[in-house]
């Protein structure tokens, strides 16, 4: 199946009879795996009706791919027989750690979020190890998200676009670029907007442009003290900044509007998008008049 040609938004439960009772021209629809690893249910005959509507991406986020304890082989059964059933045109999860026991010795437990892992040899070992793992049992390439993270390693050696340009190098896998993410890490680190999303336009300008299979963008909450990837609010204008740097660089990437806190009504969602669409029309249009125009890859 080809790549979407226009952006999506997450199938989430208060919008899903508006959005099959009257489709909208959507790229594709996004859900979280875990919420369809039951075997039946009203939630499984939604999403077969939304896949009989678009093209479908499956985002796991309990994977935990950097856990140096391994995969849940069970949790991999339910993702692999979900992703067997619905043939999603797009897969990906976290390059996280989720698994770990309570104690040395002791039972491991689940963290239930998105720990960061280490940027260094031998926590890409791990993650390698577990994405070819996880890669076996799909039957596919993996799209594996930059993380929005409050701390960091102190063992850190590697630049974070190297470690994904080599975990890609190692496994086959792919990137998902959050663009949001890039500006919210650096926004927490000290800089201004301006500042934030230059830092991030650097870090794209890092990455190995082929690895690049998708792109989120959301919205960020600043708080007191920290700012926070919350997915509540309509897209940033850094954001966009950074997301019409990425198109230039990249050429066209299936792209999500992430929206999970404090749903808005359906057409703003779908304005989100539709302004994603515009940003590449603008971008490409731009690119026309050019040597070595961009074209959807």
């Amino acid at each position: 199946m080809h790549p979407p040609a226009r952006s999506g938004i997450g199938l989430r439960q208060p919008h899903a009879q508006a959005l099959l009772g009257a489709p909208p021209p959507l790229g594709f629809v996004e859900v979280h795996a875990e919420n369809y690893f039951g075997a039946g249910g009203a939630a499984l005959a939604v999403l077969e009706s939304a896949r009989a509507q678009w093209p479908l991406s499956v985002h796991g986020v309990g994977l935990g791919l950097g856990s140096a304890a391994g995969l849940d082989m069970e949790h991999l059964r339910r993702l692999a027989a979900l992703v067997q059933r619905f043939e999603p045109v797009l897969v990906s999860e976290h390059a996280c750690f989720a698994r770990a026991p309570r104690s040395a010795g002791g039972p491991l437990v689940h963290g239930n979020d998105l720990l960061p892992i280490a940027f260094n040899e031998a926590a890409l070992t791990i993650l390698a190890a577990n994405v070819q793992q996880a890669q076996d049992a799909l039957r596919r390439p993996l799209l594996l998200e930059n993380l929005s993270a409050y701390v960091h390693w102190a063992d850190n050696t590697l630049a974070e676009p190297a470690f994904f340009n080599e975990l890609a190098r190692r496994t086959g896998c792919g990137l998902l670029l959050d663009v949001n993410n890039l500006v919210v890490n650096a926004l927490n680190e000290g800089a201004d907007e301006a500042a934030a999303a230059a830092a991030a336009c650097r870090w794209v300008d890092t990455i190995t442009p082929g690895i690049v299979g998708e792109i989120h963008l959301a919205g960020y909450h600043v708080a007191s003290d920290v700012v926070i990837d919350d997915h509540g609010s309509r897209v940033h204008a850094p954001v966009w900044q950074v997301y019409r740097h990425a198109l230039r660089r990249l050429g066209w990437r299936p792209t999500l509007v992430e929206w999970d806190t404090d749903l808005p009504e359906l057409p703003v969602l779908l304005a989100e998008a539709a302004a994603a669409d515009a940003v590449w029309a603008e971008v490409a249009g731009a690119a026309a008049w050019a040597p070595g125009a961009l074209h959807a890859a």
